[in-house]
């Protein structure tokens, strides 16, 4: 049996650092944290680092903010893990958050079923929570809240894209094209963005032509081959989501129908899939969108009001959108 080697030293602590330098852990605090002018004397100051760096000693971060009452940490509520545009709003919040110096969790919820507040407030400093109702968010709310994509309503600040303008601009290009009979491929979610979207397509489109899916591939072109066979269909064909665009886009070459000779198709989001199929869009600068809220919430632990941006969606025209063949 071989034996053991000696075990690994312990990291050394403040105490060790202490007893090198002949003062006490106070004293090592006030120094390594930077708050010792006025307090001790330089020399003295001078002999802790250097006792400091004889050790290897480095601060534990960690417990420094356990001890102010701070974990500066920030929960990230997202209503799935899978999408790409969720991918993109954290990075956006990420980034800000680590040059403040906090670090970013993302929390899936209804997957995980009893909600965010289940997470100890204790162990994080505020919440950022995209596309859901507020209300959605049960129980009590024991630290800082801004939603984003979400009802400006409410009673948490909230960071927002301009869907009334993106709606608008979609269907000015629509009507520029010729096209009357248009259909709204709807997500079937119960969300403030898909309402927002619905109720401006029902203010600029007369008898408009509406139907329901969940977003994916499969139920996109399932409702999207409904509608296009009726003997009316439309001649285009607004997605609340790109992911939707391409079951309609599936569904369009099922029937038989060109894009964009015979039916014209446009989606949301502007994600990597949409590039790929030539798909005329609306870009959603969702990173923009994570960096703004993250803005927000570091403004209300600072103790100031925060903005309550509306970002700009861009049209970005692409091949599946063309002039209607009377």
């Amino acid at each position: 049996m071989t034996p053991a080697g000696p075990a690994p030293a312990s990291p050394p602590t403040s105490k060790d650092v202490a007893a090198e330098a002949g003062v006490s852990q106070s004293t090592v605090s006030m120094v390594l944290s930077g708050k010792w002018p006025g307090r001790v004397s330089a020399s003295t100051a001078q002999t802790v680092r250097e006792a400091a760096e004889r050790l290897g000693y480095r601060p534990n971060p960690a417990a420094r903010n356990l001890r102010l009452g701070r974990t500066r940490t920030i929960l990230l509520v997202i209503p799935t893990l899978t999408a790409p545009f969720f991918a993109a709003v954290y990075t956006g919040a990420a980034r800000v958050a680590n040059e403040a110096g906090f670090s970013l969790v993302i929390f899936p919820w209804p997957i995980i079923p009893d909600g965010p507040f289940r997470v100890p407030h204790e162990a994080i400093d505020g919440m950022l929570a995209s596309s859901m109702a507020e209300d959605s968010l049960a129980g009590p709310r024991p630290v800082p809240l801004v939603m984003l994509d979400s009802d400006p309503e409410g009673t948490a600040p909230a960071v927002n894209f301009d869907i009334e303008g993106a709606v608008r601009d979609l269907t000015a290009h629509l009507f520029a094209l010729g096209h009357r009979r248009i259909g709204h491929l709807a997500a079937a979610i119960d969300a403030w963005t898909f309402q927002r979207r619905a109720s401006a397509l029902d203010a600029a489109v007369e008898d408009l032509v509406r139907v329901f899916a969940p977003i994916a591939i499969s139920t996109g072109y399932e409702a999207a081959y409904e509608l296009l066979s009726r003997p009316d269909r439309p001649t285009a064909l607004v997605c609340d989501d790109d992911t939707l665009a391409v079951g309609a886009h599936k569904a369009a070459s099922a029937l038989g129908l060109n894009v964009p000779g015979d039916l014209s198709i446009t989606g949301f989001d502007d994600l990597v899939l949409a590039e790929a199929l030539d798909l005329t869009t609306v870009h959603l600068p969702a990173e923009e969108l994570g960096a703004q809220a993250m803005t927000a919430l570091l403004d209300l632990l600072q103790g100031r009001s925060p903005a309550r941006p509306v970002l700009p969606a861009e049209l970005v025209v692409r091949r599946s959108t063309g002039r209607v063949e009377l």
